[in-house]
């Protein structure tokens, strides 16, 4: 077993908070199967040394054998009571970690994706190489796991689509700890953000996959209702109209119980997943009849979902045939996606103008695009 994953096992946890030697190396033999005499070939030293200090008949207090033994194992300096020279910088940073990461949603859902991706790259840089060095806690990989999720959310909203495996990569990564740290509430999420990227990257079977086991894990009302909502969009993308109207309905019912405000669980939001999956599933007129009946009385929680709503109404508009709204929704679009610096909505407009032979809305996206990629070459 990789130290990584060890020391965020709950036992291991344990072991390492009590700072006692002689119970840590019991636990890390027993974690990884070890014999004293294999556990004493890693560390140059003879089986009997190894039995004598797991008995406490032999107590290390010399630092240079504790940073060999920390070193060797790959365990956290400090719980063998020395100290690496940037345990304190690292300490400091782990403290507001969380603080960074949250900052850094607050920008992406604020249309600054690019200024969430440069918070978070340092962050989460480090915790990889802390972890590939083994010198890991359970609060280092909580943490670690956290940032890969934010850091593919943010790259997945401001790369462009011929690229979006990336992102993809990041929640995968995420998921990994997720599986390991027996949090339920950061499993679901974990799902439910790999699961997304996962459909964006177009990889639609293995996100309803991931998808369907966030709704069954998550357990609170707004986390089951953001796993149903991602659920439909992925069904809608399969052409699937039975699992779209299930997990529909599913969004529905927890969103009428109480108004949600999270980017994904509002009543905004709700309307433009229903509004495409009803036009992916071939039922157009339908989705003429819910634009017909207006917006909801509730605005976007990010920038970026007025600008997915607005390809999404003008492919509706295009399904009614009425051109002229169409590409005056399609234009909004592109000029908001151009703003914000969401290359990925601007494909996608591009996309709608050329199904609807909106000749000239296509080669402005084009236009766009070239701006855009212009531009984030640069930075």
């Amino acid at each position: 077993m990789p130290a990584v994953w060890l020391w965020s096992a709950p036992e291991a946890t344990a072991a390492l908070r009590s700072r006692d030697l002689a119970t840590i190396l019991r636990v890390y033999r027993r974690l990884n199967k070890l014999s004293q005499e294999r556990l004493a070939a890693l560390l140059g030293y003879d089986k009997t040394y190894v039995s004598m200090i797991e008995t406490g008949r032999r107590n290390i207090s010399d630092v240079a054998t504790r940073r060999h033994i920390a070193r060797t194992l790959g365990l956290p300096m400090h719980a063998l009571g020395v100290t690496d020279n940037d345990d304190a910088d690292f300490a400091a940073m782990i403290q507001f970690g969380d603080s960074t990461i949250r900052l850094a949603e607050i920008a992406r859902q604020a249309g600054r994706a690019v200024d969430a991706v440069n918070e978070l790259w340092p962050l989460v840089a480090r915790l990889e190489a802390r972890a590939a060095e083994g010198r890991a806690e359970r609060d280092t990989m909580i943490l670690l796991g956290q940032g890969r999720a934010a850091l593919g959310v943010s790259l997945g909203t401001v790369l462009p689509e011929e690229r979006l495996t990336a992102a993809a990569r990041w929640t995968g990564k995420a998921l990994v700890i997720a599986e390991r740290l027996g949090d339920r509430a950061f499993l679901a999420h974990a799902l439910r953000m790999h699961g997304n990227e996962l459909r964006k990257a177009d990889h639609v079977g293995a996100a309803i996959a991931r998808l369907s086991r966030a709704v069954a894990v998550s357990e609170d009302r707004e986390g089951q209702g953001a796993a149903f909502a991602l659920l439909a969009r992925a069904a809608g993308e399969h052409r699937d109209p039975d699992l779209f109207d299930l997990a529909i309905n599913g969004y529905r019912e927890r969103l009428d119980h109480g108004g949600g405000r999270s980017m994904l669980f509002n009543p905004f939001t709700f309307r433009e997943i229903e509004l495409r999956g009803l036009v992916a599933t071939g039922r157009t007129a339908a989705a003429a009849r819910v634009m017909q009946a207006g917006q909801p009385d509730a605005a976007p929680v990010a920038p970026q979902w007025h600008i997915i709503e607005r390809v999404t109404a003008g492919k509706v508009l295009l399904a009614a045939r009425q051109r002229d709204g169409a590409e005056a929704s399609l234009r909004a679009a592109l000029l908001a996606a151009e703003v914000h610096r969401l290359p990925h909505q601007i494909q996608r407009t591009i996309r709608a103008a050329k199904a609807g032979k909106l000749s000239q809305v296509e080669v402005e996206g084009l236009a766009a695009l070239q701006r855009l990629n212009d531009l984030l070459t640069v930075r």
